[in-house]
C-alpha cells in the first residue's frame, strides 16, 4: 500500500534538493498529472510529473510550521 501524500494549491513545501538561486521554498501553482512550482526566492517556475514531485517533496509549511509531508494528514479527512 503506498501513502497518499497531501498538499493542496497555494501549500509551500520543500524539496530535496534548493534552487540554484539558495531557496528551498516552493509555492504549487497547479496540480495534476504534472505539478506546476513557482520557487519563492526568484520566481522561477518548473513543471515536473506528479511521480517525480512526491520522490522530491519533503516538507510542508503548516500554521507557521515545517512538518515532513508524510506526517501530513489534514483534519477534514481524518
Amino acid at each position: 500500500m503506498t501513502n497518499r501524500l497531501y498538499y493542496e494549491l497555494n501549500d509551500l513545501v520543500t524539496l530535496k534538493k534548493g534552487h540554484p538561486c539558495g531557496e528551498n521554498e516552493w509555492k504549487i501553482l497547479r496540480k495534476g498529472a504534472d505539478i506546476k512550482l513557482e520557487c519563492q526566492g526568484c520566481q522561477h517556475i518548473i513543471w515536473m510529473t506528479r511521480m517525480e514531485f512526491e520522490k522530491r517533496v519533503r516538507k510542508i509549511l503548516v500554521d507557521g510550521k515545517w512538518i515532513s509531508i508524510v506526517h501530513h494528514h489534514p483534519e477534514e479527512l481524518d
